[in-house]
């Protein structure tokens, strides 16, 4: 007999049960060798990362320059101004489990089950967010146009952002190698926002509306400021603002390409086997009762407020408490340079030591720095300091959420094995409860601020303003922090669990696939019969 018939022959026999073997026949055992994962190369991780940029790009120019640009340029009344922010951030929180439910109800196509929504979402996400920058000729209606388009345009970029995000999943079965894609990650994501901050802050640099001197007469400051503003000098701010979301609108697609076209989605091994994929609620239920999600939600949730606390003041505490009006753009800039500097250092330290050591020291290490802000006097080198010291904690509260919510799911998946389709609801959730985050702290800096007297467009501002901002910027984000830290501890996935995880995860990989190829060879092995 030729070697090849013998092989295949015991090929066949181990398929067939033993009650139609000749006797004396033994069924030959034949040992499928594990499919061994392909490594992904830089090119595919930096691919992948450069699909994060859009997100923080948009998201940074619209957070720190949308209310200016509706209360000075767009000439939107204050309180239709608040009415398009809030309602907006708070449509932006509700569409990230509407997605994730959407998505979960995907079917997997030749594309993959996440990319056709980043695909169908970027034409559209642009062409809002160009008309949210657009100032119309109409009066009447104005605050429901930019009311419109802001929820429009938050909507799609959650289609962009949702399927993006739960993609970490799917480009590696590996978990270093989605550790690693997730530090590129990061570090364009930072650079994302130190991008979006300097194109909107050079271009629209010249919209800086003057300060009012007498605060007691803002009414007939402000009625004389408007006569005086000549329409032509408002026009060219305004095409200002519209060349500068051409300029993002257009990074926004090359990212976007790059991403599609560098990026293959992976399907696992073990969910090719399952005919159906989970239903949202069952799906949701499941979810929120796997303990570790809901201890590292807990902590984040925390942290990220502390951090948005920091965010959403920093301008005005930077201008009114410290004094520099005119470094607040440069404060920025460093504290996100730094931040983009020390991610990949972070990246090496969470290998080194571990994820839940990384979270301590990375969060804590913003600490004495607040403290130090909170105690000096006004000081522009000590702030510098400051900012550089606070880019480093920053660097690892954008990594360490994204690097550890994969550890979560593939302990899901191996106490629910039958289970799949829930990483959208993962991620969606996720970042819905950072949202959530951000719409608190915006809600409590603006009531503090209007209860201690704010006065808008001062060129200073009462004492107790400076106090609130200053305990806003410095005291409230400490007490978060340290709650968040103490919750971390109840985190059950240390760097012990992890591998445990993921040996039993490449088990059930190696299990799967024998499984498959088993099928393969029954229906080949049928048809010759």
């Amino acid at each position: 007999m030729a070697k090849g018939e013998g092989a295949e022959s015991g090929s066949a026999a181990g398929l067939l049960p033993t009650g139609i073997l000749q006797a004396g026949e033994r069924p030959v055992q034949v040992k499928k060798e594990p499919k061994k994962q392909k490594q992904l190369s830089v090119c595919n991780k930096l691919c992948y990362a450069v699909g994060g940029a859009p997100y923080q790009v948009t998201g940074c120019a619209l957070g720190f320059f949308l209310q200016i640009y509706l209360l000075d340029v767009a000439q939107v009344d204050p309180f239709s101004a608040s009415i398009i922010l809030f309602v907006g951030r708070a449509w932006d929180a509700i569409t990230d489990p509407l997605v994730g439910f959407c998505i979960s109800k995907s079917p997997w196509t030749r594309l993959g089950r996440l990319m056709p929504w980043i695909i169908f979402s970027t034409p559209l996400a642009i062409i809002a967010y160009f008309l949210i920058w657009f100032v119309p000729d109409f009066k009447q209606g104005q605050a429901l146009w930019y009311l419109l388009f802001y929820c429009l345009f938050e909507t799609l970029v959650t289609c962009f952002h949702v399927p993006y995000s739960a993609l970490t999943m799917f480009i590696s079965t590996e978990q270093s190698e989605r550790d690693s894609a997730t530090a590129y990650r990061m570090t364009v994501e930072v650079l994302g926002t130190v991008l979006g901050t300097a194109i909107q802050g050079q271009i629209v640099g010249q919209a800086d509306t003057p300060c009012i001197q007498d605060v007691n007469a803002s009414t007939v400051a402000l009625e004389g400021a408007n006569l005086t503003q000549s329409a032509t000098s408002l026009k060219e701010t305004q095409n200002a603002y519209l060349l500068a979301a051409g300029v993002i609108a257009s990074i926004y697609v090359i990212c976007a390409i790059i991403l599609i076209l560098g990026v293959r989605e992976q399907r696992e091994p073990y969910e090719t086997q399952q005919t159906k994929p989970m239903s949202f609620f069952p799906g949701l239920r499941l979810v929120m009762s796997h303990g570790p999600y809901i201890k590292l939600i807990a902590g984040f949730l925390f942290t990220s407020l502390a951090f948005m606390l920091v965010e959403g003041n920093f301008a005005l505490f930077c201008t009114y408490t410290l004094g520099f009006r005119n470094e607040f753009q440069n404060l920025l800039l460093a504290i996100m340079l730094s931040a983009t500097i020390t991610i990949p250092i972070w990246q090496w330290f969470l290998t080194r030591f571990g994820k839940k050591m990384a979270v301590y020291i990375g969060i804590s290490s913003a600490v004495p720095f607040l403290i130090l802000v909170a105690l000096m006097e006004s000081n522009l080198i000590v702030t510098y300091v400051v900012a550089v010291a606070a880019g480093i904690s920053v660097a690892a509260a954008f990594l360490l959420p994204w690097s550890m919510l994969p550890d979560v799911i593939d302990d899901f998946h191996l106490k629910q094995p039958h289970i799949h389709g829930t990483e959208p609801i993962f991620f969606s959730f996720y970042v819905f409860f950072t949202k959530f985050a951000s719409g608190v702290s915006l809600g409590i800096s603006t009531l503090s601020l209007d209860f201690t007297g704010y006065q808008t467009r001062g060129c200073s501002q009462p004492a107790r303003v400076k106090f609130t901002l200053k305990m806003l910027v410095t005291m409230a984000p400490i007490v978060l922090i340290l709650l968040g830290l103490l919750l971390f501890k109840l985190y059950p996935i240390d760097e012990e669990k992890r591998r445990q995880n993921k040996k039993a995860l490449q088990a059930l990989r190696e299990e799967a696939s024998s499984s498959g190829c088993s099928d393969t060879d029954s229906t080949e092995l049928a048809s010759i019969l």
